[in-house]
Formats: C-alpha cells, structure tokens, sequence
C-alpha cells in the first residue's frame, strides 16, 4: 500500500464523538460500557461504587468519584470494527458547561443519551442547541429501559417536537420495566433477549424472526406487551421510509436506539450502529480559510488543558484535536499565537488518566501532549502551513471571590496553585493592579467550581484550610474600541483589572453598574469575553445557548 493511500485509509477510519446528557441520565455509565466492549478495559466500573466494587474509568478525578459526578471531561481511544474510535466524555452538571463546550468542538459527532422515565430534560436540550449550531450528527440512545418509563412512541413524539429534530428507531423495546423482554432490531428482523440480569460476559440471546409476526416470540413475550410492541412498531415500519445516512449526516436525521447502559444491555448494539454511520473526519473552519482532513500539512487546535493528571511529576497536558495532516512524535511545529517554532514532545493517547505514549497520529485523533506553559485553550500548531482556528469562546463568569490561606507561608503556593488551574480553563484570574497577582479574584460560572477548587487546592497542592471569601460582583466585560483595540482607562474612575493574558477587563457589581459604565463611556463596546471582543462575524453566544442563567 502506498505512503497516500495509506494517509487517506488512516484518517477515514477515525471516529470522534462526544456523549451528552442531562445530569444522572446514565452518560458515564455508557462510557464505561462502551470502552468495555471496546476492549479497553476488563471490568466495567461503576459510577459511585459500592465498596469493593470498581469505580468509572472516566471519572478518575478523587472528587469525581465520591460525589459521583464527573466534573472534567475525559478522553478513551479504542478500535471497534477496524475503526479508531476517540471517545469524549464530558460534565454533565450545567456548572461545567464550558468545559462541556470545548469538547463538543473538538467532535464530529455526538451521542445524546435520554432517561426513558425523564424524557427530554432542560440539559439535554441546552447541549443538542449547540450540536445543532455546529452542525455535529446526533445518535440517540433512550436508555434505563429495564426501569418503567414514557412509552416508546410518546418518548419518540417528546423528542421530535422538543428538539424540531426527526427520529429513526432502528431497535424498539418490547415491554418495560418489569414487563421488559428485549429489544426487536427492526433492520435485521431479530429479537435481543433480555435475561434480567447483567449481561456482563455471558453470551446474548439473539433471535432471527422473520418479522415482528414471528410465531415464535408467542412462547417468550406476554401476549398483552407483545400486542401493543406489534402495534407500535408496524405503526413505525408504515410511517417510515429507509432510513438516510444523508440526512443523518445534514443533522436532519437521529438513528435512535433503546437499552440499559447499567446492565450492559442493547450498549453493543449501539456501538455497532455508531460504527456503520458516524462521520470521518470533517473540514474545519479556520480564519480566512477551510481545513481538509486530507491535507497532508498538520493543523490542529488545543481544546483541553488538565494539570496534574500525573501528580508525581505535577504535569501539564495540552489535547490536541489534530484536524488535518499526521502527527509524529518530537515534530516541530508552529505555534499561531507565539509565531514561534516549538516541538511536540512526550505525545500521549489516554483512556482517562491512564496514558500510553503515541508516535503517529492522524486528522481526527485526540493527542495529548506534554506542556511547559507555552499553550492556551484555542492556541492553534500547524507544520507546513499557516492557518489559525476560531477562537473557542470562553464563558463570561458571574460568581466572583478570593482564595485565602491562613498560613503566610503557603501564599506563593496558592498563586501558583491558581495559576494553574487558571491555565487549564478551571476558573478564570483577575488582577487589580493596586494590588498585583499575590491576590487576584477569581471567577467562576457555578457554585460548584468553588468547591471543586478547594477541594483541588488540598488534595493536589496541600493546601489545607484554603478559604474561599465572596465578592459582591456578578459582571465581567472587556472594553474595546470600535477599531477593536483594548481601553486602558475609563471616564468615571472605574478600575480597570487584567485577565491572564494582561487584557483590560471591569469587574462590576449588577448590571445596572454596567448601564452607567456604558453611559460615561459612549465609544466604548463592552464584550462578555475577549473572544467576543476579537469575532469578525457573527457567532454563537455559548453561554446564552447553553441557558445557564
């Protein structure tokens, strides 16, 4: 095989994709089983085990796995059916919604996991927004079928006229809950029987029938739930044409499919059909410019920073989402926004924190790489080109503090600790210049990002008794010229702080502090971020579409 064909073949069997969900709708759970099914892993884990019992790989965090929540996204490569499969999975709490964000712009398509008791939930809708904005094809899995729930039909209609978004059932449950007897493939015309247990290693019935008529399912499926599964699915098979991997493809189209994450049933199936119909690699959008998978010149974006995955070496990883080109171990590559040469050393691909090193990668792949201080969430490398990516909008934050310590000694600590954490998207810095980065306030989305941060502070960096001390501030905006240059002074004596990359921003009490900023400073535009600030065309407000507040 050729050095080209070989390029092509490599890049068109990536598949990335990113799960989304409502809190506690099973979107971990999944993750667990389908890196199970990948091969990845021995033993699925749990996501708030019992004690003895194995944890979820993808909640590797120490907080993750006491609350049960994951609270940073994590990044699992496996081969499924000759693919190369790199699987994203992100926070579900809205209070990590930036971090959610990222990684969605990192995917080529996504999963949207739904509870068949809860049906389409505020989350949910929120996450499938930005999908759509981006135009990433959207698998569903109606899941926890094995509990009672919505019906089928009333869960599909939810569905479509929720989210203005049409469905295709490709399997459809027979029963639920305690009456739940398995899951009918309608395209291959079998029945997947379910055992009422944890399927785990042990074979899977699986039933060829002529149709959903077949005789046979008489002697295995009450004859009441047997009825009204009939009823349904002919009602689907006359409603429905072929099913249009075009159209799936446009976000027209959503293949949907039902089982029980928790007990690993209907979870292989899915994988199998994700398989058949997620999309390669796509073209990326870059500034003045469009970014072919096949180019052979390497571009790529840094969507994600995590500092101490390694404790033992306090290291920094940046991930990469390589979008065209093959990377290669130790390559030198142009760093966008430094126009510097660096080189990419200490390449990694991860099943969460768990890493092996990676020589060759290619469009498509996630690739962490090791990282002195020189990245930023957005920062663009290329080799052999020049591009530069859009910009990866970063939240405005409405929750503002200070972190103290009570002992005078670990103060330095502290501003490296938040520095840090500052570096890789966690919270975001503040400075005054009358008082300088030995005390700088913080900013966060949610609530729960304080208590994630000093929970980090003690178990990352010990630093024990760190205290957090509420601002009264609920606005952040950076001025701008109308040319787009930054305001180094305003008229009104308002402060003007520093963001970690030393631009001007105004820390305001309430809106209408903000209302009268605007009214002393007429030729001035306020932007909700530095992103917003630099935009040439009009973009998607994250934070808005996300709805958190």
């Amino acid at each position: 095989m050729s050095d080209t064909s070989n390029f092509e073949t490599e890049v068109l069997r990536r598949r990335t994709f990113a799960i989304i969900s409502h809190p506690d709708a099973g979107k971990t759970t999944l993750t667990e089983k389908l890196i199970w099914h990948g091969g990845v892993i021995r033993e699925a884990g749990e996501v708030k085990g019992k004690s003895g019992t194995k944890s979820a790989t993808s909640d590797w965090m120490t907080l993750e796995r006491q609350r049960g929540i994951s609270i940073t996204s994590s990044v699992l490569q496996f081969d499924h059916h000759g693919l190369r499969v790199n699987l994203l999975d992100t926070p579900g709490h809205k209070d990590f919604s930036e971090d959610t964000y990222r990684t969605l712009v990192a995917a080529d398509s996504a999963v949207m996991l739904i509870d068949v008791a809860k049906g389409v939930e505020e989350r949910t809708k929120k996450l499938y927004e930005v999908c759509r904005y981006r135009n990433i094809p959207i698998f569903t899995f109606i899941n926890k079928c094995d509990r009672e729930g919505k019906a089928p039909l009333e869960l599909i209609d939810e569905v479509e006229s929720t989210l203005r978004m049409n469905c295709y059932p490709i399997t459809w449950p027979v029963g639920l809950g305690g009456q739940f007897a398995g899951l009918y493939h309608r395209l291959k015309k079998e029945l997947m029987v379910y055992s009422g247990k944890y399927v785990g290693d042990e074979p899977l019935e699986i039933v060829p029938l002529s149709g959903i008529g077949d005789p046979w399912l008489e002697s295995r499926v009450r004859p009441e739930v047997l009825a009204q599964a009939r009823e349904e699915i002919e009602l689907i098979d006359g409603t429905l044409g072929e099913f249009s991997i075009e159209k799936f493809r446009a976000g027209e189209l959503s293949p949907l499919t039902f089982g029980s994450a928790k007990q690993n049933f209907g979870v292989d199936t899915f994988l199998d059909i994700f398989c058949d119909y997620a999309p390669p690699p796509g073209e990326r959008e870059a500034k003045g410019a469009v970014v072919q998978p096949l180019d052979r010149a390497f571009t790529g974006f840094v969507f994600k920073i995590q500092a101490n995955m390694d404790r033992r070496h306090r290291d920094r990883i940046a991930f990469i989402r390589i979008c065209s080109g093959r990377f290669e171990r130790g390559m030198k590559v142009h760093h966008m926004r430094l126009d510097r040469e660096i080189r990419l050393a200490f390449s990694s691909q991860f099943v969460a924190q768990e890493r092996e090193t990676v020589d060759v990668a290619y469009a498509g792949d996630i690739v962490g790489v090791g990282d002195t201080g020189h990245f930023q969430i957005g920062d663009s490398v290329v080799a052999g080109t020049r591009v530069e990516f859009e910009d990866i909008p970063k939240f405005t934050p409405e929750l503002f503090a200070r972190v103290t310590v009570s002992d005078a000694m670990k103060r330095q600590k502290l501003q490296k600790a938040l520095k840090h954490l500052s570096e890789e998207g966690a919270i975001q810095l503040f400075i005054d210049p009358a008082v300088g980065r030995q005390d700088p306030v913080l900013g966060v989305v949610g609530e729960l990002q304080f208590e994630v941060l000093l929970f980090r502070l003690e178990d990352e960096y010990g630093l024990e008794g760190a205290k957090i001390a509420r601002l009264p501030l609920a606005v952040a905006r950076w001025p701008r010229t109308s040319a787009g240059a930054p305001v180094e002074s305003l008229a009104g004596h308002f402060t003007l702080y520093r963001d970690h990359n030393e631009q001007p921003v105004i820390l305001l009490e309430k809106e209408w502090d903000l209302n009268w900023v605007k009214k002393e400073n007429p030729n001035v535009e306020f932007f909700t971020s530095i992103q917003a600030a630099r935009q040439t065309r009009p973009q998607l407000n994250a934070q808005t579409e996300l709805g958190e507040r």
